[in-house]
Protein backbone atom coordinates (compact mmCIF):
# COMPACT_ATOMS: atom_id res chain seq x y z
CA UNK A 1 0.00 0.00 0.00
CA UNK A 2 3.02 2.39 0.58
CA UNK A 3 4.30 1.92 -2.98
CA UNK A 4 1.03 3.00 -4.43
CA UNK A 5 0.38 6.41 -5.33
CA UNK A 6 -1.37 8.80 -3.16
CA UNK A 7 -4.82 8.84 -4.54
CA UNK A 8 -4.99 5.23 -5.18
CA UNK A 9 -4.08 4.61 -1.92
CA UNK A 10 -6.70 6.99 -0.65
CA UNK A 11 -9.10 5.53 -2.87
CA UNK A 12 -8.62 1.91 -1.24
CA UNK A 13 -8.99 3.18 2.34
CA UNK A 14 -11.35 5.27 1.31
CA UNK A 15 -13.39 2.05 -0.29
CA UNK A 16 -12.82 -0.19 2.49
CA UNK A 17 -13.73 2.27 5.35
CA UNK A 18 -17.17 2.67 3.34
CA UNK A 19 -17.71 -1.05 3.05
CA UNK A 20 -17.27 -1.74 6.94
CA UNK A 21 -19.56 1.22 7.80
CA UNK A 22 -22.22 -0.13 5.96
CA UNK A 23 -21.73 -3.68 6.84
CA UNK A 24 -21.23 -3.13 10.26
CA UNK A 25 -23.62 -0.23 11.12
CA UNK A 26 -26.43 0.51 8.57
CA UNK A 27 -28.38 -2.88 9.11
CA UNK A 28 -31.61 -1.13 9.97
CA UNK A 29 -34.05 -0.56 7.12
CA UNK A 30 -35.10 3.17 8.91
CA UNK A 31 -31.82 3.62 10.24
CA UNK A 32 -30.87 3.88 6.24
CA UNK A 33 -33.80 5.66 5.54
CA UNK A 34 -33.24 8.68 8.20
CA UNK A 35 -29.51 8.82 6.49
CA UNK A 36 -31.17 9.41 2.82
CA UNK A 37 -33.23 11.79 4.55
CA UNK A 38 -30.03 12.98 6.36
CA UNK A 39 -27.84 13.07 2.66
CA UNK A 40 -30.85 15.20 1.31
CA UNK A 41 -30.62 18.10 3.64
CA UNK A 42 -26.50 17.64 3.85
CA UNK A 43 -26.57 18.15 0.57
CA UNK A 44 -29.07 21.52 0.74
CA UNK A 45 -26.59 22.62 3.34
CA UNK A 46 -23.52 22.00 1.59
CA UNK A 47 -25.05 24.40 -1.47
CA UNK A 48 -26.72 27.26 1.46
CA UNK A 49 -22.64 27.02 2.73
CA UNK A 50 -22.35 29.38 0.08
CA UNK A 51 -24.67 32.36 0.45
CA UNK A 52 -25.81 31.39 4.44
CA UNK A 53 -23.40 29.61 6.62
CA UNK A 54 -25.58 30.01 9.42
CA UNK A 55 -28.63 28.61 8.22
CA UNK A 56 -26.76 26.30 6.57
CA UNK A 57 -24.95 24.75 10.06
CA UNK A 58 -28.58 24.85 11.84
CA UNK A 59 -30.25 22.73 9.01
CA UNK A 60 -27.41 20.33 8.80
CA UNK A 61 -27.27 20.02 12.61
CA UNK A 62 -31.05 19.71 12.99
CA UNK A 63 -32.29 18.13 10.30
CA UNK A 64 -29.17 16.22 9.24
CA UNK A 65 -27.15 15.34 12.22
CA UNK A 66 -30.16 14.63 14.55
CA UNK A 67 -32.34 12.33 11.60
CA UNK A 68 -28.64 10.22 11.24
CA UNK A 69 -28.10 9.89 14.77
CA UNK A 70 -31.37 8.56 15.73
CA UNK A 71 -30.78 5.62 12.90
CA UNK A 72 -28.32 4.76 15.21
CA UNK A 73 -29.26 5.14 18.51
CA UNK A 74 -32.71 4.36 18.41
CA UNK A 75 -33.17 1.65 15.32
CA UNK A 76 -30.12 -0.31 14.52
CA UNK A 77 -29.35 -3.46 15.86
CA UNK A 78 -27.14 -3.23 19.22
CA UNK A 79 -26.80 -7.39 19.57
CA UNK A 80 -24.51 -9.71 18.34
CA UNK A 81 -24.19 -9.23 14.63
CA UNK A 82 -24.03 -12.97 12.81
CA UNK A 83 -23.50 -11.84 10.08
CA UNK A 84 -19.83 -10.11 10.28
CA UNK A 85 -19.70 -12.48 13.51
CA UNK A 86 -18.49 -9.70 15.52
CA UNK A 87 -20.30 -8.38 18.85
CA UNK A 88 -21.80 -4.98 19.62
CA UNK A 89 -18.70 -4.06 21.93
CA UNK A 90 -16.00 -5.36 19.29
CA UNK A 91 -17.41 -2.96 16.34
CA UNK A 92 -17.80 0.20 18.77
CA UNK A 93 -14.03 -0.54 19.50
CA UNK A 94 -13.30 -1.15 16.14
CA UNK A 95 -15.08 2.17 14.51
CA UNK A 96 -13.30 4.29 12.49
CA UNK A 97 -15.38 7.25 13.01
CA UNK A 98 -17.40 8.77 16.10
CA UNK A 99 -18.88 5.63 18.09
CA UNK A 100 -21.59 5.84 20.76
CA UNK A 101 -19.15 6.75 23.08
CA UNK A 102 -18.02 9.80 21.24
CA UNK A 103 -21.19 10.55 19.49
CA UNK A 104 -22.66 11.49 23.11
CA UNK A 105 -19.91 13.24 23.70
CA UNK A 106 -20.09 15.42 20.79
CA UNK A 107 -23.76 16.11 20.96
CA UNK A 108 -23.46 16.87 24.49
CA UNK A 109 -21.43 19.80 23.57
CA UNK A 110 -24.24 20.78 20.28
CA UNK A 111 -26.92 21.09 23.24
CA UNK A 112 -24.78 23.19 25.36
CA UNK A 113 -23.75 25.51 22.91
CA UNK A 114 -27.19 27.21 22.37
CA UNK A 115 -27.53 27.42 26.07
CA UNK A 116 -23.98 29.19 26.64
CA UNK A 117 -25.00 31.65 24.08
CA UNK A 118 -28.20 32.03 25.35
CA UNK A 119 -26.71 32.54 28.89
CA UNK A 120 -23.68 34.40 27.84
CA UNK A 121 -24.71 36.08 24.38
CA UNK A 122 -21.16 37.48 23.86
CA UNK A 123 -19.21 34.64 25.02
CA UNK A 124 -17.47 36.46 28.16
CA UNK A 125 -16.71 39.46 25.72
CA UNK A 126 -15.65 36.90 22.82
CA UNK A 127 -18.00 38.27 20.29
CA UNK A 128 -20.48 40.45 19.69
CA UNK A 129 -23.30 39.96 21.92
CA UNK A 130 -26.89 39.09 19.57
CA UNK A 131 -29.20 41.86 19.93
CA UNK A 132 -32.30 39.40 18.82
CA UNK A 133 -33.69 36.31 18.43
CA UNK A 134 -32.29 36.03 14.61
CA UNK A 135 -28.84 37.53 15.97
CA UNK A 136 -28.76 34.61 18.29
CA UNK A 137 -29.74 31.75 15.71
CA UNK A 138 -26.99 33.08 13.54
CA UNK A 139 -24.69 33.03 16.43
CA UNK A 140 -25.78 29.46 17.34
CA UNK A 141 -25.22 28.30 13.53
CA UNK A 142 -21.69 29.73 13.45
CA UNK A 143 -21.14 28.01 16.52
CA UNK A 144 -22.47 25.03 15.75
CA UNK A 145 -20.53 25.08 12.13
CA UNK A 146 -17.45 25.56 14.14
CA UNK A 147 -18.14 22.56 16.06
CA UNK A 148 -18.63 20.52 12.39
CA UNK A 149 -15.08 21.76 11.19
CA UNK A 150 -13.56 20.96 14.93
CA UNK A 151 -14.80 17.42 15.25
CA UNK A 152 -13.78 16.94 11.71
CA UNK A 153 -10.03 18.00 12.68
CA UNK A 154 -9.94 16.49 16.16
CA UNK A 155 -10.71 13.41 14.57
CA UNK A 156 -8.09 13.34 12.06
CA UNK A 157 -5.39 14.07 14.75
CA UNK A 158 -6.53 11.04 16.54
CA UNK A 159 -6.64 9.05 14.06
CA UNK A 160 -3.10 10.23 12.64
CA UNK A 161 -2.02 9.50 16.05
CA UNK A 162 -3.61 5.90 16.87
CA UNK A 163 -3.26 4.55 13.14
CA UNK A 164 -1.71 6.62 10.02
CA UNK A 165 -2.84 9.76 8.43
CA UNK A 166 -4.02 8.23 5.12
CA UNK A 167 -6.56 6.59 7.75
CA UNK A 168 -7.67 10.42 9.14
CA UNK A 169 -7.70 11.81 5.27
CA UNK A 170 -9.63 8.53 3.42
CA UNK A 171 -12.21 8.96 7.24
CA UNK A 172 -12.61 12.89 6.19
CA UNK A 173 -12.91 12.27 2.95
CA UNK A 174 -15.84 9.58 3.67
CA UNK A 175 -17.38 12.07 5.79
CA UNK A 176 -17.77 14.76 3.41
CA UNK A 177 -18.69 12.81 0.71
CA UNK A 178 -21.08 10.63 2.33
CA UNK A 179 -24.70 12.66 1.58
CA UNK A 180 -23.78 11.71 -2.07
CA UNK A 181 -23.13 7.89 -1.00
CA UNK A 182 -25.87 7.52 0.92
CA UNK A 183 -28.53 8.62 -1.80
CA UNK A 184 -26.94 6.17 -3.87
CA UNK A 185 -26.82 3.19 -1.14
CA UNK A 186 -29.81 3.71 0.63
CA UNK A 187 -32.86 5.36 -2.30
CA UNK A 188 -34.36 2.47 -2.22
CA UNK A 189 -34.40 1.72 1.64
CA UNK A 190 -38.05 3.54 2.07
CA UNK A 191 -39.25 1.22 -0.55
CA UNK A 192 -38.66 -1.80 1.34
CA UNK A 193 -39.94 -0.25 4.82
CA UNK A 194 -43.10 0.21 2.70
CA UNK A 195 -42.78 -3.91 2.12
CA UNK A 196 -42.22 -4.60 6.01
CA UNK A 197 -38.60 -5.72 5.67
CA UNK A 198 -37.18 -3.62 8.80
CA UNK A 199 -33.99 -5.29 8.80
CA UNK A 200 -31.41 -5.83 5.73
CA UNK A 201 -30.83 -9.25 5.13
CA UNK A 202 -27.58 -7.79 3.75
CA UNK A 203 -27.02 -11.20 1.33
CA UNK A 204 -24.30 -9.54 -0.69
CA UNK A 205 -22.14 -8.95 2.85
CA UNK A 206 -22.72 -12.59 3.65
CA UNK A 207 -21.95 -13.08 -0.32
CA UNK A 208 -19.00 -10.81 -0.04
CA UNK A 209 -17.40 -12.60 3.48
CA UNK A 210 -18.13 -16.02 1.86
CA UNK A 211 -15.84 -15.65 -1.32
CA UNK A 212 -12.74 -13.62 0.58
CA UNK A 213 -12.93 -16.83 3.00
CA UNK A 214 -13.22 -19.46 0.22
Amino acid sequence: MNDKPFLQTLAHTLRVQRWDDHRYYHHSRINQSLHLLSAIFFLISYAMLFFNPAMAALLAWCVSMTSRQAGHFFFEPRGYDHINQASDEHKEEIKIGYNIQRKIVLLAIWVAIPAALWLQPSLFGLIQPAADLQGWLHDVGIAWLALGVAGLVFRVLQLWIQQDLMTGVAWMTKILTDPFHDIMLYHKAPLYLLRGELIDPMNHVSHDLHAKHS
